[in-house]
């Protein structure tokens, strides 16, 4: 009743029946359901049948990010591609994680970091927080690529790997992002904090650059970077 469609035709619409819902509607019914931004544009997503042309995925990163995070240091930062892998990484973050210089693709994403390998779980001191909005993010940010090879396989792989991702995926969640606090079990430098943000670069919209910014009164960067000079 609040988004003014019948029962019939919002029973239609979950079914996925081709009814050919206008943006309107669906606006309404994001309203209705009080969805916050993240929900309301997955719903649109999902609604677009008309699909999307995607540009090939770009499997190295462009010389100017690697550029850039390593100017981040020792702030820990990395490149990610549309589907969460890495594609570059500073000194910083692979003192932070050692296992990702030794991750192979496909396993060099952080969804399969997250969910699949036993050291990030010990490392990630809030791991069931985390990781639960990472896919949450993950499902919100490749709705559009959800019928893509890799996006496909690294699902499936997952589902194998990790119960957690498994019962948590059937969960259907999604977020946008939202900068945060993590905080690490480090085993070299103690424990250590830092600001998680993310950037999206304007020539390469598809690529996001997260770095882990020193809190203010905080000293892990440093200790990370001592722990680097010992190294």
């Amino acid at each position: 009743m609040l988004a003014g469609v019948s029962v019939t035709w919002y029973t239609w619409l979950e079914q996925g029946r081709p009814i050919n819902a206008s943006v309107d509607v669906l606006e309404a019914l994001a309203r209705a359901l009080r969805l916050d931004d993240a929900e309301r544009r997955h719903l649109l997503t999902l609604a677009d049948r008309q699909g999307t042309v995607h540009e090939p995925p770009i499997e190295d990163a462009p010389d100017a990010l690697v550029r850039l995070i390593t100017a981040m240091e020792p702030s820990p930062a990395y490149v990610l591609g549309p589907w969460f892998d890495f594609l570059a990484w500073n000194r910083s973050e692979s003192l932070l994680y050692p296992m990702i210089e030794r991750l192979q693709p496909p396993e060099r994403n952080l969804l399969w970091v997250v969910f699949a390998e036993a050291s990030a779980r010990s490392l990630i001191a809030d791991w069931d927080d985390q990781a639960r909005r990472l896919l949450a993010e993950f499902r919100a940010l490749t709705v559009s690529l959800r019928d893509e090879p890799a996006v496909v396989s690294l699902v499936e792989r997952l589902h194998e790997a990790s119960p957690t991702f498994a019962g948590w995926w059937g969960e259907q969640d999604v977020a946008g992002f939202q900068t945060r606090l993590r905080r690490y079990h480090h085993p070299n430098a103690g424990e250590l904090v830092f600001e998680y943000q993310q950037l999206t670069p304007s020539e390469w919209p598809g690529l996001r650059v997260a770095v882990q910014l020193p809190v203010p009164g905080d000293d892990s960067a440093q200790r990370l970077a001592a722990w680097r000079n010992i190294a």
